[in-house]
């Protein structure tokens, strides 16, 4: 009787530790799909952030945000980190941090983006 219900204390111990194991392997953290924001082009001033169907220079987000550009060019993302570029049609996922956001080649009198993420 002893060996039994020792076997079976055994038994019991190594099947709930596997169940919680494969509850803490199970268990993933999911990070939220970034916000989309469109860089557009219009005149005058070239290109501008569209927010519904407002134009503006200045957008201010909370989360990772997705730019995507829809202007006439390459655009470039800078903040205190560097530099990187966005291609026509293409995207790019930006975090926390401030940014600004000019055409590559861009006139004098373009417009220059600027973006804070929270």
């Amino acid at each position: 009787m002893k060996i039994s219900l020792i076997t079976l204390a055994v038994a019991a111990t190594i099947c709930a530790g596997a169940v919680g194991a494969g509850q803490a392997l199970a268990t993933t953290t999911h990070q939220t799909a970034p916000k989309t924001l469109k860089i557009v082009m219009h005149d005058p001033g070239c290109h501008w952030f569209q927010l519904g169907h407002k134009l503006t220079t200045k957008a201010t987000v909370t989360g990772r945000v997705k730019l995507v550009n829809f202007d006439e060019a390459a655009l470039k993302v800078a903040s205190r980190h560097g530099m990187k570029h966005i291609a026509m049609g293409k995207s790019l996922v930006v975090g926390r941090g401030s940014y600004v956001i000019m055409m590559v080649g861009q006139a004098t009198d373009d417009n220059y983006l600027k973006l804070t993420v929270r």
